[in-house]
């Protein structure tokens, strides 16, 4: 993971309304995150360009783009991992400055990454709750540890798993995923980002993720997933939002789109399948 300045003390703090940059289409209410303007340089390299981003709870949002698109860029500024050169990040409509990962996790922002962040020499229980251990008069709280862990596994579906006690590393791709993504949900996350969560899984281990993907929805949690693999997407997802060279160059309903014109906007930039109300004003 990329370094990230010390905390110094701030949280993901909220701050009094101020006008949104980019469109100047105030950020609604109704949406759990909305992003205005966002850019962020790296010296002379501009990887975003005034990206306005809306994602609604309980819905599935694929985030689209070729390689250096600017999508990890973009997520990775809702994660607190890097913090934006301008623009606003507003959180159920009001305005938040999200420093670290520690501020996103405290607003309900949890990101699954590619490598998982899975210890495989420990059991899901103890992945599950590390760094923050039940405690009772002093000494682990195993059980309760363990009846959580079952439960969480439950209500997201995940049967495959014979036992909480497996060490992680005897687990499959699709196996890990699922813990991954219950350990997010436990900590009471209301927007859940995974990046590229079915690459490298077979057909039987992505049905399962894709699975996992749609039972977060159905639990009213927001998700954003990143994946260049296009049946995977049009499988799972309610909105896209295509990124194209640093932009945002269109968003909207999934039922707007096609595999078609998903690909234009990839490789171009544009589509003339697409609404012309669904492109960017970037």
């Amino acid at each position: 993971m990329d370094d990230t300045p010390e905390n110094n003390g701030h949280t993901g703090s909220e701050v009094g309304p101020t006008e949104p940059a980019g469109s100047g289409v105030a950020p609604s209410a109704s949406m759990l995150l909305s992003l205005r303007g966002i850019t962020k340089s790296f010296g002379a390299v501009q990887a975003l360009q005034h990206v306005d981003l809306d994602v609604p709870a309980g819905q599935v949002t694929a985030l689209i783009g070729d390689n250096g698109a600017g999508k990890s860029t973009l997520i990775k500024t809702v994660a607190g991992i890097w913090a934006p050169t301008s623009g606003s990040v507003y959180w159920k409509g009001k305005e938040v400055h999200i420093h670290t990962p520690r501020d996103a996790a405290h607003l309900g922002i949890a990101t699954v990454y590619q490598d998982l962040a899975l210890c495989d020499n420990l059991d899901i229980v103890e992945n599950m709750y590390l760094g923050r251990e039940e405690t009772k008069v002093g000494v682990l709280d195993e059980i309760t540890m363990e009846l959580a862990t079952k439960k969480t596994l439950k209500d997201l579906s995940v049967s495959t798993v014979k036992s909480v006690r497996q060490v992680v590393g005897s687990l499959s791709g699709g196996q890990r995923q699922a813990v991954a993504v219950a350990r997010a949900v436990m900590r009471e996350s209301e927007l859940v980002i995974l990046d590229e969560p079915t690459a490298a899984l077979g057909v039987s281990q992505t049905a399962q993720v894709l699975d996992l993907i749609r039972t977060l929805s159905g639990r009213g949690i927001a998700v954003i997933v990143i994946s260049h693999n296009l049946n995977d997407v049009f499988a799972v997802a309610d909105r896209i939002a295509v990124m194209y060279l640093g932009n945002l160059v269109s968003h909207g309903p999934i039922a707007n789109y096609d595999r078609n014109s998903a690909v234009e906007m990839i490789t171009t930039g544009r589509s003339d399948r697409v609404p012309s109300s669904l492109a960017s004003s970037n």
